[in-house]
């Protein structure tokens, strides 16, 4: 069916019709570019909350967090997201937009030309319809007049007093008129058949030829939404792909976070790897003041002193920081020249706890190393680019690159001595730190007020030699046939604190008293079986087998360790601490 046919006699509404339909394919125009304005601004705003979101420079230590990575995880994604929209909107500014103009120019163009076409087809009709309303006017008159003069012709002709010429007029009239009727009859005629030839083929052939390049053209139109929407669908199903993955990555960004790593990093960060203080034990001031006490030599010691029951546990339990090899440590990285970074930190980090400063170091050391590994490529290239120079001299001087050369030299050197550096400082770090993981270190740390050095055969008091510490103490210590000076097995020459030997109180009494005594071995607190094996590593430390009994001496006071003994081969004691985690304990009641 066609508008040619069926719509035959519909001009106006078809010219109404299909100027409608243009204007909905121009408000669809106008839709697409509202719409690509708003994903534009959407895409602009996404990129802008991106930006304002991004971690700052500040804020990078941060970014080993599971948490922060997946929110810089789910920023990266949000930007993707912003850029296939941005994809949508200049896909469909380019060819969806475009072409909806184009076609709509199209249209309009060619609708114009068939109204024309129409419009002088209809005013040629209605030319021909005024010419045969006008010959037939014509005829209509002249008819008339002609039956006029036939009938006043017969009244002259039976009128008897009209002469002879009278009625000859009459008749000379009444022939005129009859042959103009006949000619406005016969142009009727011919007019009448013209108009009907015309309006046939204006109604058959001409018109409905037009109206069914109307119909093309609304046709056109239509199918061009109908693709226009599938196309923009498209368009938006292209990049759905692209988004479902960045979806996917912010789900995945979601489930990448792990609390327990967090928990672990912020130790990791903030770990000072100092313990925590012991007790402050309490300050007897009557004892501390027994300077007259008589030398008590010859002792015979059978077991260990009690710190509870001697109050000379500081003798057997020396600060770990006491000894001269580990002063010397301290020395040395005091002495480091201690220069500021640009973030405010000292050079070799010393300003910082023991761990962070071990962190910041294998970190310094990893940077120099990357840098020498460049260097030395550096170095190497201007090598091999020198002797080429050297072998070939058109491919230019080798004394270009000579500078550059002992630059690079000069640059490696200087890195290395820094890598050097920083790895003695890094070695002396982790000395200091196996030093205070060992169980006396734990329990001497914090001491009440004043220090107590060992001594054998005459001790000096804490308030009257300073510098006892500095001296070696190998021919003082406390001798032992299975273990370290700390751990207080063995027997040895001890005096009270405070009865020094050769002291000017001792001088001025001119005499020496001397006792033999002997200490009783501590009473057991319980018993305890090892849950696991352990290797003793520290000093003042045994090792044990995995359920194997000893008995406990002191409880962990709180620093991890639990003070055990157990009968050795040679009918003795050994005792040492070992890791109450290690041990499942029974007391006595």
């Amino acid at each position: 069916m066609s508008w040619g046919t069926e719509l035959w006699d519909q001009y106006d509404n078809l010219s109404i019709h299909t100027n409608k339909g243009i204007e909905v394919l121009d408000k669809y125009a106008n839709f697409l570019r509202d719409r690509v304005a708003i994903e534009t601004e959407y895409a602009g705003k996404l990129r802008r909350l991106v930006k304002n979101y991004q971690p700052k420079r500040k804020e990078e230590e941060d970014n080993e967090f599971t948490s922060r990575q997946a929110f810089r995880n789910l920023l990266k994604e949000v930007g993707d997201l912003a850029g296939q929209r941005e994809v949508v909107s200049e896909t469909l500014q380019q060819q969806i937009i475009q072409s909806v103009a184009l076609l709509s120019k199209t249209l309009r163009e060619d609708r114009k030309k068939c109204l024309t076409d129409g419009t002088v087809l209809q005013q040629c009709l209605s030319a021909q319809l005024s010419s045969l309303e006008r010959a037939k006017r014509n005829y209509d008159k002249a008819y008339r007049d002609s039956d006029k003069a036939v009938e006043n012709y017969k009244k002259a002709d039976m009128d008897l007093n009209l002469s002879r010429a009278e009625v000859e007029r009459y008749k000379n009239i009444m022939t005129s008129k009859n042959q103009q009727s006949d000619d406005a009859k016969n142009e009727y005629a011919n007019q009448l058949q013209k108009t009907n030839n015309l309006q046939q083929h204006h109604y058959s052939m001409l018109l409905p030829a037009v109206f069914n390049r109307l119909q093309e053209l609304d046709e056109k139109r239509t199918l061009g939404i109908r693709e226009f929407i599938i196309g923009a669908a498209d368009v938006e199903s292209s990049v759905a792909p692209i988004i479902a993955r960045c979806m996917e990555g912010i789900v995945k960004a979601g489930e990448s976070i792990n609390e327990k790593e967090d928990s672990l990093k912020v130790i990791e960060r903030y770990q000072s790897g100092f313990t925590p203080p012991t007790d402050i034990p309490f300050e007897d001031l009557s004892k501390m003041d027994l300077s007259n006490v008589s030398n008590y030599s010859h002792s015979t010691i059978k077991g260990t002193i009690s710190v509870r029951r001697k109050g000379v546990r500081n003798n057997i339990l020396q600060s770990i920081f006491g000894s001269n090899k580990q002063r010397q440590i301290i020395e040395a990285c005091i002495t480091m020249k201690n220069s500021l970074t640009a973030d405010g930190q000292k050079e070799d980090f010393s300003d910082l706890p023991p761990n962070q400063q071990r962190k910041k170091l294998v970190a310094k050391i990893a940077e120099l190393q990357q840098r020498v590994d460049q260097e030395t490529n550096t170095r190497d290239g201007l090598m091999k680019m020198k002797i080429v120079y050297e072998a070939n001299s058109s491919l230019g001087n080798p004394m270009t690159v000579e500078g550059q050369l002992n630059e690079s030299e000069h640059e490696l050197e200087k890195l290395k001595r820094d890598l050097k550096k920083f790895q003695d400082i890094l070695d002396k770090a982790n000395q200091l730190q196996v030093a205070n993981n060992s169980p006396q270190s734990h329990r001497n740390q914090l001491q009440n007020g004043h220090r107590t050095s060992r001594h054998s055969n005459g001790s000096a008091s804490a308030d009257d030699h300073h510098d006892a510490d500095d001296q070696p103490d190998d021919a003082g210590s406390l001798s032992s046939s299975s273990a370290s000076p700390e751990s207080g097995l063995g027997t040895s020459h001890t005096s009270l604190p405070g009865s020094g030997q050769g002291s000017a109180n001792e001088n001025a009494i001119g005499e020496e008293t001397c006792y033999e005594t002997e200490v009783e071995l501590l009473q057991p607190l319980g018993t305890c079986r090892a849950l696991y094996p352990f290797e003793a590593s520290s000093e003042g430390s045994i090792p044990m087998s995995e359920g194997e009994e000893l008995q406990v001496i002191e409880n962990d006071q709180g620093d991890g360790w639990t003070r055990v003994r157990r009968a050795n081969n040679s009918n003795g004691w050994d005792e040492g601490f070992v890791p109450t985690s290690y041990i499942e304990c029974t007391l006595f009641a």
